[in-house]
């Protein structure tokens, strides 16, 4: 790891500067903010972890659940503010703007998902005590991390044609077409490198754990204030995942557990992790929707900001409507490795494996027609929907839930390390009270 320069003593001056206001009046000196941890090169203050702490607490009591003590969630809070950071540091470094234009969309749409306007959604987050600017600056934050995350991680991932092929001729492959569960989990970490002291320590607290949850002990609760996974603010709910997104064995295990119940303590690369079934779903083969659907899409870069980017798409459009032909623009023009050399084509495709904002302008799109240039993490799009049909689980629809499938394995691994890497490698000062003083 790089030696990095250690910045309280270049911030020193600066905090105290910041911490203490004197008056002509007293000698009194009054603290208004303070620094709770150096993160490379940016620091995350005491109102942000305040703030988010809040978040927290009042996402919880919507759950029903008892809502923790500050001191409780404060530290796991903190950790997961230092990732985000170190992300946010990234996407500057590689020039990653989110416009004012992308944010009012963002939050447009966030709001239209809870069936409100944006006078509405504002109104909820003042009767929920949240601030309707606190809501956008998070919400830019984290299109940014989804924009680094795109670029860092999802972008290198590549599953062979011979792997999809494998991987339906699998019992796994198989049974993954039948079943999903809705999970949570609980991560008690070990170091890449850890001694078998470190290990055993790290299994003793997932057994405790594990042995309070059979007590009856409230998971989302234990998840909150124990877990190291990522989810775990969020009580560890991981969401819907098939079985063959899991690594053995929990792949089997879970077809013969029943809804409520708790996995014991399993060894993963990433240390001891306890699942919970919180649903299942899935069995017989339905008849579902497909889409024929091409499109174009340029990406912001260095070199091109987001404004000449939509410029491009605007321009891109305007030249299909005059009828230059869209294949031959995608080959030229598009940035989808995946596509561009097909004209843009990608195939029959289950509109469930698109992003949102996609798949939503897509379903408004007549057929035959083009849609007006949109945006979403990936860049500005046109598309052209070519067809539609209903139909069951053909091979052609198996082979891309397959591809789906794989892709998300394969990215929730490499997300998880790529976050430890960027941790391990980054200079980290906590100066929380009470918390562990690490520097790395």
């Amino acid at each position: 790891m790089n030696v990095k320069t250690k910045l309280s003593d270049c911030l020193r001056p600066l905090m105290l500067g910041a911490l203490f206001l004197s008056t002509a009046a007293s000698a009194a000196v009054q603290s208004i903010d303070k620094v709770v941890a150096i993160v490379d090169n940016d620091v995350v203050m005491q109102s942000q972890l305040d703030r988010r702490v809040h978040e927290v607490q009042q996402t919880i009591a919507k759950r029903g659940s008892a809502v923790p003590p500050a001191s409780v969630l404060e530290q796991q809070v903190l950790e997961r503010l230092i990732v985000e950071n170190l992300q946010l540091q990234i996407g500057e470094r590689s020039g990653i703007r989110i416009t004012d234009e992308e944010l009012n969309q963002a939050v447009g749409t966030i709001a239209q998902r809870n069936n409100m306007s944006i006078e509405q959604f504002r109104a909820a987050l003042t009767r929920d005590g949240l601030s309707y600017d606190d809501a956008r600056e998070q919400i830019r934050r984290e299109m940014v991390i989804s924009r680094v995350r795109q670029r860092r991680v999802a972008e290198r991932i590549q599953v062979s044609e011979q792997e999809v092929k494998n991987f339906l001729a699998s019992d796994l492959g198989k049974m993954q077409l039948s079943e999903e569960f809705h999970l949570a989990n609980i991560l008690i970490p070990t170091p890449e490198s850890a001694n078998s002291e470190a290990i055993q320590s790290a299994a003793k607290q997932a057994d405790a754990i594990y042995q309070q949850l059979k007590q009856g002990a409230d998971f989302s609760q234990l998840a909150i204030a124990k877990s190291a996974s990522e989810t775990a603010l969020e009580g560890g709910d991981m969401g819907w995942r098939k079985a063959a997104q899991l690594p053995p064995p929990f792949d089997r295990l879970l077809s013969t557990m029943p809804v409520g119940d708790v996995t014991q303590p399993m060894r993963t690369p990433g240390g001891f992790i306890i699942l919970k079934i919180l649903d299942k779903r899935g069995g017989e083969t339905q008849m579902r929707d497909e889409v024929h659907v091409r499109h174009i899409l340029v990406k912001p870069s260095p070199i091109r900001d987001a404004a000449k980017t939509k410029a491009l798409a605007e321009s891109l459009y305007s030249r299909i409507e005059a009828g230059e032909d869209f294949g031959e623009l995608a080959k030229n023009y598009s940035e989808d490795p995946g596509s561009a050399l097909n004209g843009g084509d990608l195939n029959w495709i289950d509109p469930n494996a698109l992003v949102p904002e996609f798949r939503e302008v897509m379903a408004k799109t007549p057929q035959g027609q083009l849609s007006k240039p949109f945006q979403t993490q990936y860049g500005w799009h046109v598309l052209e929907v070519l067809g539609r049909r209903a139909t069951d689980s053909t091979s052609q629809a198996r082979e891309q839930q397959a591809m789906t499938v794989l892709r998300n394995r394969k990215y929730d691994e490499e997300l998880q390390t790529w976050l430890r890497q960027i941790r391990d490698e980054a200079y980290v000062e906590i100066k929380l009270p009470g918390a562990d003083q690490a520097v790395q």
